[in-house]
């Protein structure tokens, strides 16, 4: 049983070294940058650099998500979690959108 829990430990300590941080700036009412390509697994952390709330949503079947509303100075991560091409979107300012392509 011992030796069960340390392989799982070791898998989920190795799959976490390989997963890598990504940065989308919400800022003058645009998604910096507007496309973006990452692996499964990684983190994306959304950063609102403007003085007013944001939001970032998909629903995208593979990685939905909806961090909610984000105030101003707020960083909100998510996990891409499947391959697949993710729509973003901002619910509150509808011209907010870009493109995140999660590939293995």
């Amino acid at each position: 049983m011992k030796k069960i829990i340390l392989l799982v430990s070791t898998l989920t300590w190795a799959a976490s070294i390989h997963a890598a941080e990504h940065v989308i700036k919400q800022k003058d009412k645009t998604f910096a940058p507007e496309t973006m390509k990452v692996k499964v697994g990684d983190k994306i952390i959304f950063k609102n650099n403007d003085g007013f709330a944001h939001n970032a949503f998909s629903d995208n079947e593979a990685n939905e998500f909806d961090i909610g509303m984000q105030k101003p100075g707020q960083d909100v991560t998510i996990e891409m979690k499947k391959p697949g091409t993710v729509e973003v979107e901002c619910a509150i300012h509808p011209n907010m959108h870009m493109t995140i392509e999660v590939v293995e």
